[in-house]
């Protein structure tokens, strides 16, 4: 029997922690980081940026620790070897103190103002938003193809619900963040550790850019 929703009570002083995993993002680094200054200064509530970099090729490190220097509030995890992106998400959520954890790649390929949106159901009481694509119409049709019998075998073989049409790209509750780390895991499929670990879920509609 589902239970219902708790609205979280606005304190005024939740931090939310937003982890970015990074590799050879030279490029993607300032603009990432002043789409989400404005998106935060909306939200008019205090945060941190946290940047889980592979060690990369190019200025990706400088650039962050540029951006660290003018902005406190930007912090580097740094892995002494290349690790991937999955284990880079895993590491930054350990590393968050936030109420809420916000994952989004760095690429900007998914829309940082729908933070807006997920904040807000957090605090209607969901521990878990995540985005899921209106649709994969601008991919081409061997990749809707795979990804749609993907998701179907998934579906299939999973002991947990995993949404089609959705990525790394959520907010997650810190009770959440702290049972997915909990189980120490080394693959890092984010979507399926969220599933395992349960508790109010949502999604929010996004085209991806």
């Amino acid at each position: 029997m589902s239970q219902a929703l708790s609205p979280r009570p606005i304190a005024g002083n939740e931090l939310l922690s937003i982890v970015i995993p990074a590799y050879n993002e030279q490029e993607n680094i300032k603009t990432v980081y002043e789409r989400l200054s404005q998106v935060m200064s909306s939200l008019n509530m205090p945060w941190e940026l946290i940047f889980s970099v592979d060690p990369s090729t190019d200025l990706t490190e400088e650039r962050i620790l540029e951006l660290r220097a003018a902005d406190p509030r930007v912090k580097m995890l740094r892995f002494s070897r290349r690790f991937g992106q999955p284990m880079a998400i895993l590491a930054g959520m350990e590393a968050a103190s936030g109420d809420a954890v916000v994952v989004i790649d760095c690429d900007l390929q998914d829309p940082p103002e729908l933070i807006l949106d997920m904040v807000a159901l957090w605090r209607d009481g969901y521990d878990v938003v995540y985005a899921q694509r209106r649709s994969r119409g601008e991919e081409t049709l061997a990749k809707r193809v795979v990804a749609a019998v993907g998701y179907r075998v998934i579906r299939r073989i999973a002991e947990v619900d995993i949404p089609p049409n959705t990525g790394d790209f959520r907010l997650m509750s810190s009770r959440v963040v702290d049972n997915v780390v909990a189980l120490k895991e080394t693959h890092g499929f984010l979507r399926g550790l969220v599933g395992l670990v349960g508790f109010h879920q949502t999604s929010v509609l996004c085209d991806r850019e």
